[in-house]
């Protein structure tokens, strides 16, 4: 039944048929703190950030793809709306409304040409396996997409919530920075979650991430943590104040420009997420190297020039290869980061300190043997011995270093 006379009236029938290969359905948290696919795969978010891929050439947006194929990355940070920042000049191929900068956009009107391509980016995103962490709101524009009326506000969001919720790759970002948008305060960001719940009736996951104060992650319609920080070692008091799952989506970025946040070097962006990874949460990648035609992957994507993702590949190997969700343990004084599943298995993070050993107290009347996993050289080291209660394991004395242990019959 519709308004429109050319469709009312019309019928037609579908059929619904078993998964196809590698479609798993959409990503649910699980066991509080992690995350799993709707038929109960277990999924690692490893994240990076292209802002505005979606909004640059046809040739860019390809060669964007074709980088990622080649990458371990599994989720997309991305904006609906386009972008106006550092490095951000050019103006996108479409506009979200009907109208135009200079007599003004109708907020009652969507683009469908503008709408039509983000769906087929995310399609593309869903093709290689990479779940569209889609930004719905942002303070960097010129266009006044970030500064429209409340009921414009409503509308935008019921809008594509209700047009893209089904893509299973689907997850809704409320904002980036929210708390730069001071024109909108805290009953705002719950009344657009609240929408956001309405009119999506698969339940996709809700976050809402920050640039100096953080959301109350704690509300019932937020599904885990969205953070930017710097200091990973805080991993483990979100997860005990949120009992949430934790990603720190933004921890700097590896690359060489001037702002302190896009100048971290490699070796330290790989630090960070095995910092994260070893209390228990999950950390995000990004890349900003200073580029002649300022394409730069964390806002424009096109190619990757550093030395994180390859190790990234790495930790997520080794994410994949535990026999379940792992959570915070307790392993001796001298280890601050260490997650385990059950009394079976343990992952100890040493970080970029570089001792010749450690000491790391076990459970009573197990053995286990243990691995040296070099984080920036992405070996594995079997130890010959087997190690049980409290005990010294030698270590190669560099940094980004942890250690894998097993139980043994």
């Amino acid at each position: 039944h519709s308004n429109i006379n050319e469709i009312n009236g019309r019928e037609g029938a579908f059929v619904c048929e078993a998964p196809s290969e590698g479609n798993h359905g959409p990503v649910r948290v699980v066991d509080r703190y992690h995350f799993a696919y709707e038929d109960g795969t277990p999924y690692h978010p490893v994240g990076t950030t292209c802002y505005v891929w979606n909004h640059q050439t046809d040739t860019l947006e390809q060669e964007t793809l074709k980088t990622l194929e080649k990458s371990a990355f599994n989720k997309m940070r991305m904006c609906v709306f386009p972008k106006h920042y550092l490095f951000n000049e050019n103006e996108p191929r479409w506009y979200p409304f009907e109208g135009n900068i200079e007599e003004g956009w109708d907020f009652t009107r969507f683009n469908p040409e503008y709408f039509a391509h983000l769906e087929q980016c995310i399609e593309e995103l869903m093709r290689r396996g990479i779940e569209a962490d889609l930004i719905l709101f942002h303070e960097y524009d010129r266009w006044g997409f970030a500064h429209m009326p409340a009921d414009a506000d409503d509308r935008y969001l019921g809008y594509i919530t209700a047009r893209l919720s089904a893509y299973r790759n689907i997850w809704w970002s409320l904002a980036n920075e929210y708390d730069l948008m001071t024109e909108k305060d805290t009953a705002d960001w719950d009344r657009f979650f609240g929408i956001i719940k309405r009119y999506d009736p698969y339940g996709h996951l809700r976050s809402i991430h920050n640039c100096h104060e953080l959301y109350d992650h704690g509300k019932e319609w937020v599904t885990h943590c969205s953070i930017q920080h710097s200091d990973l070692a805080l991993t483990s008091q979100w997860l005990e104040t949120y009992k949430k799952p934790v990603v720190v989506d933004e921890c700097c970025y590896e690359g060489d420009i001037s702002p302190n946040w896009g100048n971290i070097t490699a070796r330290e962006l790989v630090h960070r997420m095995g910092e994260a990874y070893g209390r228990g949460g999950y950390a995000g990648h990004g890349e900003t190297y200073l580029d002649s035609d300022d394409i730069l992957w964390w806002s424009k994507g096109g190619r990757l020039r550093g030395q994180s993702p390859e190790r990234i590949k790495f930790l997520r190997t080794i994410m994949e290869q535990a026999p379940g969700d792992l959570i915070p343990t307790e392993l001796g004084k001298d280890i601050k980061s260490a997650v385990g599943f059950e009394d079976q298995y343990y992952i100890c993070y040493i970080g970029n300190r570089q001792p010749r050993g450690k000491r790391i107290s076990l459970p009573e009347g197990k053995k286990y043997r243990a691995e040296v996993l070099d984080g920036w050289n992405m070996t594995v080291t079997p130890l010959m011995e087997t190690y049980e209660g409290v005990c010294e394991i030698a270590l190669p004395g560099l940094p980004y270093q942890a250690i894998r242990l097993y139980a043994v019959e």
